[in-house]
C-alpha cells in the first residue's frame, strides 16, 4: 500500500497531512498521487493553489512532452480537484478559493478538450445536473459537473432552483439516463424526494438512475428519498455516476 512519503510533491504531501482527515480518503488520495508522475503532481499542486497561469503552462508542456491527454487530465487536473472538493466540503476553503481552482482547471482543460474531441472517443454517458427547487447554491454542483465532463460525460446543466418538471423535460429532451441533484439547504433537501416522486408519477422512474449530493445530504437521507446513489464529494460523484450507468446497462 502506498504511503505519504511516496508522493514526490511536497506541497501535496502537506495538503494531505493538513486537510484530509477521513482514513478512507487519506488512503484514496495517497494512492491517487503516489501512482502519478512528479510532472502530473506539479500540475495538481498548481491547480490546488489556484495558479491558473502555471496550470496553463504545465499542461501545455506535458502535452508537448508527448504525455497522453487522458493522463494529464486524470492524474494532473482531476486529481488536484479531488483535494479541492474535499477542502471545500469540509469548509477549509470557500467560494473565492474554489472559483480560483475552477479557473485553473478550465485553463488546463482548454488544452485537453480539443485533443479528446479530435480523437472521436465516445462519451461515457449523458447526465442531467441541477440544484433542486428553492436552492440557489451551485458551487458544489459545478465542481461535480467539471469532474464529470473531465471523466468523459456529456453533462447538461440545469442550473439552480430546478423544478421537478425541468428535470423530467431534460431527461426526455437529451435522452439521458442519469440525474444528479444537489442541495445545500436542509429546507430544500425534501425537494429531492419530490422530484423522485414526480418521476414515479410520470412512469419514468425505471428509465433513470438518480444520485444526490450536497453538504447536508447523507447516505441515510439518500436511501430515505429513494435515490439510487449518493456522492459525498466531486470525485465520489464521478465514481458513483459510472457505477449507476453500469447498473442500468446491466438491467437493460
Amino acid at each position: 500500500m502506498a504511503e505519504l512519503k511516496d508522493i514526490a510533491n511536497e506541497f501535496i504531501r502537506d495538503e494531505v497531512e493538513e486537510f484530509i482527515e477521513r482514513p478512507d480518503e487519506i488512503e484514496r488520495i495517497i494512492n491517487l498521487f503516489a501512482n502519478a508522475s512528479e510532472q502530473m503532481q506539479n500540475i495538481s499542486a498548481a491547480l490546488i493553489d489556484g495558479a491558473h497561469e502555471t496550470v496553463d503552462q504545465l499542461t501545455s508542456q506535458a502535452l508537448a512532452d508527448n504525455i497522453e491527454a487522458p493522463e494529464v487530465m486524470d492524474d494532473g487536473l482531476i486529481a488536484g480537484m479531488a483535494i479541492v472538493g474535499i477542502k471545500f466540503r469540509e469548509n477549509f476553503i470557500f467560494v473565492p478559493e474554489v472559483l480560483a481552482c475552477a479557473r485553473a482547471m478550465k485553463a488546463g482543460m482548454a488544452h485537453i478538450e480539443p485533443i479528446l474531441s479530435a480523437s472521436g472517443i465516445e462519451p461515457v454517458g449523458v447526465a442531467i445536473m441541477g440544484t433542486v427547487k428553492g436552492d440557489l447554491h451551485d458551487i458544489g454542483k459545478n465542481l461535480c459537473i467539471m469532474m464529470l465532463r473531465g471523466a468523459g460525460f456529456v453533462v447538461h446543466d440545469l442550473g439552480v432552483d430546478t423544478s421537478e418538471d425541468e428535470f423530467i423535460d431534460a431527461i426526455e429532451e437529451h435522452d439521458a439516463h442519469l440525474i444528479g441533484m444537489s442541495a445545500l439547504l436542509t429546507t430544500t433537501m425534501p425537494n429531492m424526494g419530490k422530484t423522485i416522486e414526480a418521476f414515479i408519477d410520470a412512469d419514468l422512474r425505471d428509465d433513470v438512475k438518480i444520485m444526490v449530493g450536497g453538504a447536508p445530504v447523507t447516505q441515510e437521507f439518500a436511501d430515505d428519498m429513494g435515490a439510487d446513489g449518493y456522492g459525498k464529494d466531486a470525485l465520489d460523484c464521478v465514481a458513483k455516476a459510472k457505477e449507476l450507468l453500469a447498473e442500468r446497462a446491466a438491467e437493460a
